[in-house]
Order: C-alpha cells, then sequence, then structure tokens
C-alpha cells in the first residue's frame, strides 16, 4: 500500500468512527454530512470524494463494526484463536451457540445498539444483508464443510440461520437490548436447536410431536 492509499484508508476511517459516534446521540436522519466533516476533521469535498450519501457511510461502517468486532469476540472469548479452533477442534464441540460464543456478540451489539438498530431498520435498502453474510459465512461455512453439507444446499442452510438469529437481534434492538443477553441466548438456542429452557420456564421446552 503507498502513501495516497494509506491516506484515502484511513481518511474513511475516520468519517467511519465520526458516524458511530455521532449515531450514539441521535438518529441517522438528523446526522448531516457537515456534522461527520466537522467530527471527523475532513472537507466536505474529501467526503464526497469517498461517498455520495450518509447512507453510503452508513454502509461502510457497519463493515467497518464487523471488523472491529471481529477483533473484539477474538479478545473476549478464551477458547484460543477462534478460526484454527473452528477448523480442527471435535466435531462434538463445534456449536457456536452456546453463551461463551454469543455472549460476546449480543454484549457487542448492546454496546452499539443504535447503529445495529440503525442498520437493521434499513437493511434492505442499504443492502446491509450481505454484509452480515460475508461476516457469517466465515464461521458458518467452514463448519458445514466440516459436517460434509453439501456446497449447493449451503446457501440455504446460511439463509436459515441468518435470517432467524438477524431476525430475533432486530426484536432485541427494538426493545433497546432491555432483555437480558443470558434470555436472548435462550431463546436462539430454542429456535436453532429446538430445546433448551427460557428464564421463567418451570422445565426444557419440548419439540413437536410426532
Amino acid at each position: 500500500m503507498d502513501k495516497a492509499e494509506s491516506k484515502y484508508i484511513n481518511t474513511a476511517a475516520r468519517m467511519d468512527q465520526a458516524l458511530l459516534e455521532l449515531l450514539e446521540k441521535k438518529e441517522l436522519a438528523y446526522i448531516s454530512v457537515k456534522e461527520i466533516c466537522q467530527r471527523a476533521g475532513v472537507s466536505r469535498s474529501t467526503f464526497y470524494l469517498h461517498y455520495e450519501t450518509v447512507s453510503d457511510l452508513l454502509a461502510e461502517s457497519v463493515a467497518y463494526m464487523n471488523r472491529q468486532f471481529l477483533d473484539y469476540f477474538q479478545a473476549q472469548t478464551e477458547v484460543g484463536p477462534f478460526f484454527e479452533r473452528i477448523r480442527t477442534c471435535p466435531l462434538e464441540e463445534l456449536c457456536l451457540i452456546t453463551p461463551e460464543y454469543l455472549a460476546p456478540y449480543l454484549s457487542y451489539v448492546r454496546e452499539h445498539r443504535r447503529l445495529f438498530r440503525t442498520a437493521v431498520e434499513k437493511a434492505a435498502v442499504l443492502g446491509l444483508d450481505e454484509s452480515y453474510r460475508g461476516l457469517v459465512r466465515h464461521v458458518l461455512d467452514p463448519i458445514l464443510e466440516r459436517y460434509r453439507i453439501d456446497a449447493a444446499d449451503r446457501p440455504y442452510l446460511l439463509a436459515f440461520y441468518i435470517q432467524g438469529i438477524m431476525a430475533v437481534l432486530a426484536r432485541w434492538l427494538e426493545q433497546d437490548c432491555a432483555d437480558p443477553i443470558e434470555r436472548v441466548i435462550a431463546v436462539i438456542q430454542l429456535c436453532v436447536m429446538g430445546r433448551g429452557s427460557l428464564p421463567g420456564r418451570t422445565g426444557p421446552a419440548e419439540g413437536p410431536q410426532g
């Protein structure tokens, strides 16, 4: 990377961070290009060199947050190098809907809930679904491969898991992440595995009766 490319990327990162900070204080509709530029220390012409609209910056900011989360996740989990573990751990341990994996992610979502709520609300318009798919694909694809799931079937399974978990997160974000993380984990486990118990229930949920 030459000096000009490095400067371009660093400038974009400053604008990403500026938008994230502003989103902690107000809704996206009330954030102006002028505010972003002032906080990032760039000119309006520099902003428009990178983006056409604030929504374009939002899409990039979500991707930026996804990259930040991967670093955060690996720092918060005590399971060794995360991606290496996916490739090498015994199959019976290859379950990512346990508290040790979900709690760091949900903590991160709650910490940055204004950005994630905005992103979920505008996902269809901004095409952010693909950004989330890209993040999750790094995790789920290697797992499906280890289970020898046919490559033609994987997109269906990815769509099922991603859309289902995103729907749970969207509901949680609508409530400003008021429910405890432990309850959200229990809900995801119940949805994905068809078993488990929710806080307040007297026993494990029963699956469909045959």
